[in-house]
């Protein structure tokens, strides 16, 4: 496989945190926020320790994606939610511009400076779901997001899979599941910005059901079969 210069951790549903000035719009939806409709769960401390086992930077939301995700396009129809979607045009610019933007620009500049350099970045988004949806139930344990087309990417994400393969042989482990890796997102968005060569998008899925039973040893598990796989991909620390 292709070498890998660096690597990006990044965690757009981190926070279910509200701002002073729009707790008004979440009188009574308090509780919905506590779900998986007001973060990810167990996403950021999964992140956070990616990060620091790969010593790479890691960038995480600071507002809940009831008032904006950060992980959909400008265009996308739940960039808002049902709360904020009704909100005077002038407000929803405002959450664009003050958590929005800042957050998508800075993690596009620390990948586009790299590649200006032509050093091959890795990054990785990380999410997780919930086991129910709309009465359906996912699955899977962990899902491995890309972009088939990508052939680093989906060498990477088969690699990872077979390792975790041997590590935990009980975990059921999904390609492009419980979405689509080239659905609208941060990635999919990255991709179309930057070439295959320089850029290599991964999400990974983690079934909110550990974030509340053996969690801790699915986190190391984690982190111990992505290095891993990209032993030898990575320069090695000054």
């Amino acid at each position: 496989m292709a070498s890998i210069d660096c690597v990006i951790v990044t965690c757009e549903h981190a926070s279910r945190r509200v701002p002073s000035r729009y707790r008004a719009l979440f009188r009574g939806q308090e509780a919905v926020l506590k779900t998986h409709r007001g973060s990810d769960l167990g996403a950021l401390r999964l992140a956070r320790e990616l990060a620091t086992a790969l010593q790479a930077p890691l960038f995480a939301g600071s507002v809940t994606r009831l008032l904006i995700d950060l992980n959909r396009s400008l265009h996308h129809v739940n960039l808002y939610s049902a709360i904020t979607r009704t909100c005077p045009e002038n407000d929803r610019r405002r959450l664009a511009a003050n958590y929005y933007l800042p957050y998508r620009n800075a993690v596009e500049n620390w990948i586009t400076r790299r590649d200006r350099r032509g050093r091959t970045v890795l990054h990785l988004s990380v999410h997780s779901f919930t086991p129910v949806l709309d009465g359906q139930v996912r699955h899977a344990d962990i899902g491995f997001l890309y972009d088939p087309g990508r052939a680093l990417e989906r060498t990477l994400c088969g690699a990872w899979r077979r390792a975790l393969c041997r590590a935990a042989p009980e975990l059921t482990l999904r390609l492009n599941y419980p979405y689509r890796g080239t659905a609208d997102g941060f990635t999919a968005y990255l991709r179309h910005r930057l070439p295959s060569s320089a850029y290599l998008g991964i999400e990974i899925e983690i079934n909110q059901t550990h974030v509340r039973s053996g969690w801790k040893r699915l986190r190391q598990v984690l982190r111990t079969t992505l290095k891993e796989t990209l032993r030898g991909m990575l320069p090695s620390p000054a």
